[in-house]
């Protein structure tokens, strides 16, 4: 397997990661009762637990457009040093942004974020040049 596949997996597995720590923040601030529920009485999070959350989305999104990139280099054989420093970037601007949402720093989660979307247009780029 292709380090940027093994990237993204370690990606795939700092979601689950994510998932983990919004569910065990959610269940301690709203109990397991009302998660198991239909929820049809809205209650919202708070603090770090919905800033986790929030990191959590975005985190989500940032996989939908990550993956195909990595899966699409994959499929037209571009794997480079160029699309492994990218995806590296990513990766680490991803791991970063994290703790930087979950404890509020603003200005540092946007420079963190913008890192990794210019990485992910990187990659885009690399696949269109390749085909």
């Amino acid at each position: 397997m292709s380090s940027e596949l093994n990237i993204l997996a370690l990606y795939a597995l700092l979601v689950c990661l994510l998932v983990f720590l919004k569910v065990s923040g959610a269940t301690s601030q709203l109990g397991i009762g009302y998660l198991m529920s239909a929820r049809d009485e809205k209650r919202e999070l708070k603090g770090i637990t919905a800033r986790l959350d929030r990191a959590l989305t975005n985190s989500t999104t940032a996989m939908v457009l990550f993956a195909p990139a990595i899966l699409s280099l994959g499929q037209v054989g571009a794997f480079s040093s160029s699309t492994l420093i990218a995806a590296q970037i990513f990766l680490i601007a991803r791991i970063l942004y994290v703790p930087a949402y979950a404890l509020g720093l603003t200005g540092v989660r946007t420079a963190i974020w913008l890192a990794g979307f210019a990485a992910t247009i990187v990659l885009y780029i690399i696949v269109l040049m390749a085909v």
